[in-house]
């Protein structure tokens, strides 16, 4: 969980943003099952809405905002360093933990 955190905190997205603590639990469901990978809308953000006691949407819109956060205001070097390539656009919510997923499980 320590380098997740980490993680997050070098991409720019700050600690007092939902979406940041969000993305730490998605991120840590996501190396326990890759399974959520596959269905961030109809499981993943389901599951973190119900440990944070929230809906879907939300969850969804507070990850936006993080990562809308880092592509801004962030550290976008160091995301297209982990994404492998360059991105012409702020990825979205299902991209970037893809990305940060495949980050951390090399």
């Amino acid at each position: 969980m320590q380098k997740i955190r980490i993680l997050l905190l070098k991409l720019g997205i700050r600690s007092n943003l939902k979406g940041f603590h969000f993305l730490l639990y998605a991120l840590q469901l996501c190396l326990a099952s890759e399974d959520y990978l596959l269905s961030v809308y109809k499981t993943l953000y389901v599951d973190v809405a119900e440990h944070f006691g929230t809906s879907r949407d939300n969850v969804e819109h507070c990850m936006r905002t993080a990562i809308s956060s880092c592509w801004n205001k962030g550290n976008r070097k160091l995301l297209h360093q982990l994404a492998g390539y360059e991105l012409a656009q702020r990825p979205a919510n299902g991209e970037f933990i893809d990305i940060l997923y495949n980050y951390l499980t090399r």
